[in-house]
């Protein structure tokens, strides 16, 4: 009996052994990783993240609109002939193409928290637009809590803050942010030591561990030539994959730890919080649009709206994305909403084909309502009502009929 529990008690101080020696040496690599972006993009769950996000911002073209009044009226209009608008959606002037500038600016912005592009003009006139990577780039502020300023700093060169558009993220002080690594810096370096954990496991060659005893007390030669054996079997040298133990030596595989046992519930587990550190939902692209995507768009047009448009320009013209990429994929949803929009009387016929890359046909720039429809007029604070054909004045409390052209030609007639 005693000899039972012994060999119990043994089995039991081997396994916490075992167990304590794994969760060390995954507790090492945590605290010996220093986490930035460029280990962070090596987690497969990140890299798709940002891939995704940049992917999406990369392919929505951006627009320039003019806010005017004509006759009392608020109009807005579309820019095409600004040399901007070329800048953002086709060629920067620089090495990078639009796309490709847009993709570099949403991954700083996501993973350093920074993304910024030097504005090249001579005079008012803008002529190019150029990437800079965020390591190049250092800001310094001045000292004052209330009336805030800075320069920035390039390669030794300084430069003011309107020379550049900069995109920044969880900024408290308007020059600088906070990325996704430095915010969740401790989760990202259990997500990278997990990987190294299982890069090492792969290195191995999927050998098992163990431990090595022996009878008799090894010599100095012999113990460095077994070390050695061992080294090259589990260094991942697949011509020496076996190790010739001579009498008296023997091998006992280790049992699985307990951190080998919950890698892959950890791992689904880290998956998950780093899906909702880019608020990305899974099978729910609505969702991700409405909370991944949408606030960077606006943290983009914001920084456009601030570095891109002359002091004149502020009052009457703004950027804006142009979301209609994003529906292209669901074709069934798109149509749906054109055909919302053109009952409700906000889109047009010839609208919604132009916003399809159609041409326009003539006579279906008109906006329809149905006979039970109220009809009111805002400025005048009159309503008409076609089903009834009378036109009611809600200041003065008169109501008017109104004849159409048919009944005012039947009465000439008669």
């Amino acid at each position: 009996m005693g000899l039972f529990h012994f060999r119990r008690r043994a089995e039991v101080e081997n396994k916490q052994s075992e167990s304590m020696f794994g969760e060390a040496l995954l507790k090492a690599m945590i605290e010996g990783t220093e986490m930035n972006a460029k280990c962070a993009m090596n987690i497969p769950k990140v890299a798709k993240s940002v891939h995704l996000i940049c992917d999406i911002v990369s392919m929505l073209p951006i627009k320039l609109y003019k806010k005017s009044f004509v006759e009392d009226k608020k109009k807005v209009s579309r820019v095409h002939d600004d040399i901007r608008t070329k800048l953002l959606n086709d060629e920067t002037g620089d090495t990078l193409d639009s796309v490709q500038w847009k993709r570099a600016m949403v991954e700083d912005y996501l993973l350093q928290g920074n993304a910024y592009s030097y504005i090249y003009k001579m005079g008012n006139h803008f002529k190019s637009l150029h990437y800079v990577e965020e390591s190049f780039v250092s800001v310094l502020p001045n000292i004052d809590p209330i009336f805030k300023d800075y320069d920035i700093l390039v390669n030794g060169i300084r430069y003011k803050p309107y020379e550049f558009l900069k995109v920044l993220r969880s900024t408290k002080n308007g020059a600088d942010g906070k990325g996704i690594v430095e915010e969740n810096n401790e989760l990202l370096k259990i997500a990278y030591a997990t990987l190294k954990y299982e890069y090492m496991l792969v290195k191995t060659g999927g050998n098992k561990k163990g431990f090595i005893k022996s009878a008799k007390k090894l010599t100095d030669v012999a113990m460095t030539a077994l070390r050695n054996a061992w080294n090259r079997m589990y260094g991942g040298n697949s011509t020496e994959n076996v190790v010739i133990l001579n009498d008296g030596l023997d091998f006992q595989e280790a049992s699985q730890t307990s951190v080998e046992m919950q890698m892959n519930e950890k791992k689904k587990t880290l998956d998950e919080q780093i899906l909702d550190l880019f608020h990305i939902t899974p099978n729910d692209f609505e969702k991700t649009i409405k909370e991944a995507i949408m606030p960077i768009l606006s943290v983009f047009e914001c920084a456009l709206n601030r570095d891109f448009l002359l002091e004149k320009e502020k009052k009457s013209f703004y950027f804006a994305f142009d979301l209609k990429n994003i529906m292209k994929g669901d074709i069934k949803n798109r149509f749906e909403a054109y055909s919302i929009a053109i009952k409700d009387g906000w889109l047009t016929r010839n609208e919604v084909r132009y916003a399809e890359d159609r041409e326009e046909i003539d006579g279906l720039d008109v906006i329809s309502f149905g006979l039970a429809d109220v009809i009111y007029d805002v400025k005048t604070k009159q309503y008409f009502t076609p089903n009834t054909k009378q036109l009611n004045d809600l200041q003065n409390g008169k109501q008017e009929e109104i004849n159409t052209e048919s009944e005012v030609l039947e009465d000439e007639g008669k």
